[in-house]
């Protein structure tokens, strides 16, 4: 694509991403193997040597997305911070909603059925990025609780799995299938919560009565 005299060149931090988001949007559409470097260079205008030279390999653009858009520092202080102060709802919800919310980009969750589904190797990458830093705070929390007496003894890790397996459902049918959702996404959170705060913290146990001669 030539530039007339009157265009603005971009500065290399806008082309790279730039790149990014077309890498991104193909991937998520097309799978990291039914994309060419080709096509995303294409997409943006560019020469395919001028896309070697910011991302060397579609790996390296892979995680270049990743870095992008899995900038999760400010939730995890959040989640952290809740935890600390035995927050059960609150670090319920700052799970969920992050997920489940008007606008949330469905990239991600395409990205990783696509690279789950095509067996290579940044599935690994994605999952350890993506879920499994909050697959194990969540279950080392839920572990907590339990000594705490404040949670049934449940198994931590199945009980987190099962936490995020409702959001990544929810995401499924609402994102990649398109149902439409009957509930706002607030209140679908907190019916999520809940729901499963319901069948985790430990009910008192009711006084066996004494038969009286």
């Amino acid at each position: 694509m030539k530039l007339s005299p009157h265009t603005p060149r971009r500065s290399s931090q806008e082309r790279q991403a730039s790149l990014i988001a077309a890498a991104a949007s193909l991937f998520a559409a097309k799978g990291f193997k039914g994309t060419t470097t080709k096509e995303i260079a294409k997409a943006t205008g560019v020469s395919e040597a001028l896309l070697f030279k910011y991302f060397p390999t579609k790996r390296a653009l892979y995680a270049a997305i990743l870095a992008e858009k899995a900038q999760y520092s400010g939730l995890r202080e959040a989640v952290e911070a809740a935890a600390k102060k035995q927050d059960d709802e609150r670090l319920f919800t700052l799970l969920a909603s992050y997920r489940i919310r008007k606008g949330a980009d469905p990239t991600l969750l395409r990205l990783l059925l696509f690279s789950a589904l095509e067996g290579h190797e940044l599935s690994d990458m994605f999952f350890q990025r993506q879920y499994r830093v909050f697959y194990d705070l969540l279950a080392n929390y839920i572990r907590r609780r339990i000594d705490d007496g404040a949670f049934r003894p449940v198994d931590p890790l199945l009980s987190a799995r099962a936490f995020f397996g409702v959001i990544v459902h929810h995401r499924l049918l609402h994102d990649i299938f398109g149902l439409p959702m009957h509930r706002t996404h607030e209140d679908t959170v907190t019916e999520y919560v809940s729901l499963f705060l319901g069948g985790l913290v430990r009910q008192p146990q009711n006084p066996v009565p004494v038969e009286l001669p």
